[in-house]
């Protein structure tokens, strides 16, 4: 069975192409989960482990940042690499999420190839 990922954005179509590119990139065999928003995620996480995150900053109900700080808070969470797929490019943002524990991150539009490197070393 491959790994389990957890793709977390309000956007329905975005969530599709994330999961389309993950594909591409060679995940074929990969389980994917969907969440709407950082609450939405927490809830899910709560019952169902993932090996890696995927999540959007700007969300309603529980944007990202605020993702990012809950799950730091919950020790059965903190291991779970999370990366961030925005539309975001500021350095400060960047580096707002990797102070708040995120792997790295993805700007949109991206490429199969940008998944693959991204997420590669954390599995």
């Amino acid at each position: 069975m491959g790994k389990k990922i957890l793709i977390v954005d309000d956007s329905s179509t975005m969530r599709k192409i994330v999961a389309r590119s993950l594909r591409q990139a060679g995940l074929e065999d990969c389980e994917i989960a969907e969440a709407g928003d950082g609450q939405e995620a927490l809830n899910l996480l709560a019952a169902n482990p993932v090996d890696l995150i995927l999540s959007d900053i700007n969300m309603p109900n529980m944007d990202g940042l605020e993702f990012l700080r809950q799950k730091a808070e919950n020790a059965a969470l903190q291991a779970i690499p999370v990366v961030m797929i925005t539309t975001e490019a500021v350095a400060d943002i960047v580096q707002q999420v990797k102070d708040l524990g995120a792997k790295g991150s993805i700007k949109k539009p991206f490429t199969p190839d940008q998944i693959r490197e991204t997420i590669g070393p954390l599995f």
